[in-house]
């Protein structure tokens, strides 16, 4: 006897289908992501804090889940939304169901529904709040509780999923099969402080294949700590939630620009951008897969990049005769990328450790290596 799963938006639409994943209710921002593939990292993703997840491709489960596939210790979605969940993985290097996998992190999971449609609703009307049950709540409970879940903008999410104390990282990236080129090379030693927002495993094996000797420390280290380590370079990353309410890690990244090589990625370009005077947006529903369009303007190539934020940095809030922006998105022309003209920093919206993802932007990670010889020679 299947159970019954409902989501409910806070418009009052409200979604029947089967429950997987654990027995629970979760609420929060409902969006969607369009990967056909890289389900595991998006449930493991600590951007997604605060999010129910509509996956738009439909067989989701169907190769199961591989612990060193995580970009996370656990899940971090508050619910998932499917058209086709599958328990049955065809996959060698499978350790357990996604179904398992879900269940123990307290994670529930709503199948059958026209996911199309929702997505469709989503991008007309923008991201709603949302609250789905699999423990038998009325259609009526739930519209009432995504009305009280507060909004996403105005969340600091970052700061309360950071790491509690300081961790070395020392892990590379590794080839998935022989054939596979993993394309980033040992610049030369570095040591680089990687601020943890949400950050992804997977840039910290960037990192460390570039030869750099990561230190992972809290949202709301000072400044002061972090120059007291002498890193060749500062990294900031990924994370949840609105950057605006972040003026403490904002505050801290202004004493860094200019004394150390910056890299930001995602909300940490986002930090950037407020530290540099610059102001933030939301957007309407925000970009979620790993097929997004970007130019880079120093170039004139086009990347297909991988992309999970709601927040933009507005260009036009910018000082021009400072800051160049780099990258713009070409489906919306938002701001995805900009760099210091004359002090060492640079940072991307976009996902450039692309796990999983197009490798077009691994560059990136060079690039810092080349920012931070630069600035100690």
């Amino acid at each position: 006897m299947s159970r019954v799963a409902i989501l409910a938006l806070e418009d009052g639409t409200v979604y029947r289908g089967e429950a997987f994943g654990a027995e629970a209710v979760r609420a929060g921002e409902v969006v969607f992501n369009t990967a056909i593939t890289g389900y595991q990292e998006v449930f493991t993703d600590p951007s997604y804090t605060g999010q129910i997840v509509v996956l738009t491709y439909p067989h989701i489960g169907n190769y199961g889940i591989n612990l060193s596939d995580s970009e996370a210790p656990r899940p971090y979605i508050e619910g998932l939304v499917v058209r086709a969940w599958t328990d049955v993985p065809s996959n060698w290097r499978a350790e357990m169901t996604a179904q398992q996998f879900l269940e123990r992190s307290g994670t529930p999971v709503i199948s059958g529904i026209d996911a199309r449609a929702l997505v469709r609703k989503l991008r007309s009307q923008g991201a709603m709040r949302g609250a789905l049950s699999t423990a038998g709540h009325s259609a009526e409970e739930l519209v009432k509780m995504a009305r009280q879940t507060p909004p996403m903008a105005g969340l600091d999410l970052a700061t309360r999923i950071s790491t509690a104390e300081p961790y070395e990282w020392t892990q590379k990236l590794e080839p998935c099969s022989p054939s596979e080129h993993v394309g980033l090379q040992p610049r030369g030693e570095f040591r680089v402080v990687a601020y943890d927002f949400g950050i992804k495993r997977n840039i910290l094996r960037c990192l460390a294949s570039i030869g750099a000797r990561v230190t992972v420390v809290p949202a709301s280290t000072p400044a002061g700590d972090v120059l007291a380590m002498k890193p060749d370079g500062v990294f900031l990353s990924n994370g949840p939630g609105d950057p605006e309410p972040l003026q403490g890690p904002v505050g801290e990244i202004r004493k860094l620009i200019g004394r150390v090589p910056i890299f930001g990625i995602c909300l940490g370009h986002q930090l950037l951008g407020l530290a540099l005077g610059g102001r933030t947006f939301k957007l309407k529903f925000g970009h979620h897969g790993i097929n997004h369009p970007v130019l880079n303007r120093r170039t004139e190539r086009v990347e297909i990049t991988v992309q999970n934020h709601g927040f933009c940095v507005d260009p036009d809030s910018l000082n021009a005769g400072e800051v160049e922006l780099t990258h713009i998105n070409l489906n919306d022309q938002t701001l995805e990328g900009l760099r210091h003209r004359s002090l060492p920093l640079f940072c991307v919206q976009y996902h450039p450790e692309a796990a999983a993802g197009p490798h077009d932007s691994r560059y990136l990670f060079e690039d810092f290596a080349s920012l931070m010889k630069e600035f100690h020679h």
